[in-house]
């Protein structure tokens, strides 16, 4: 059940109004945990880092909220979740990946192997030369070719 209300002002700031009825300008949701459980774990923060609100699971809470949540964390957060892995191109580092997303087709540098790290028994993080990271969240669940390939850099 939730107890507190969350709108966005005139100027697109997270207003928070909790049970008492104060209110709290400019929350930002963070997640606790954002590659095993994304829609669990959502702290609302103000200002400083204070927490004013916890979401202990996005399907619990109202619609409305749900929306102004997801769509404020899909504003800052950036994080590619690789679907399949087209090539490569050489099985040396630095390499150049091409890779299915869930937001599209795209290319990256892998400098070395030290930028892919485990994330929990399944779940891999991939840092480009760039600094951006992509996201393979099951690493036994994608296709035997992208398997193959990964298991090279691993």
């Amino acid at each position: 059940m939730t107890t507190f209300t969350l709108r966005r002002d005139s100027f697109g700031k997270l207003v928070l109004t909790n049970a008492e009825g104060e209110e709290f300008v400019g929350v930002a949701p963070v997640r606790s945990f954002p590659v095993q459980a994304p829609s669990r774990g959502i702290s609302l923060v103000r200002e400083g880092g204070k927490e004013v609100a916890w979401i202990e699971d996005l399907a619990d809470v109202p619609p409305e909220v749900r929306a102004l949540v997801t769509d404020e964390l899909d504003g800052r957060e950036f994080m590619p979740e690789i679907q399949s892995i087209k090539g490569v191109s050489s099985f040396a580092t630095p390499s150049t990946w091409r890779v299915k997303t869930d937001r599209g087709d795209t290319e990256f540098v892998l400098k070395g192997e030290e930028d892919i790290r485990r994330l929990g028994a399944y779940s891999l993080l991939i840092a480009d030369s760039h600094g951006i990271h992509f996201l393979i969240r099951d690493m036994f669940a994608i296709d035997k070719g992208s398997r193959k390939i990964l298991d090279r850099f691993l």
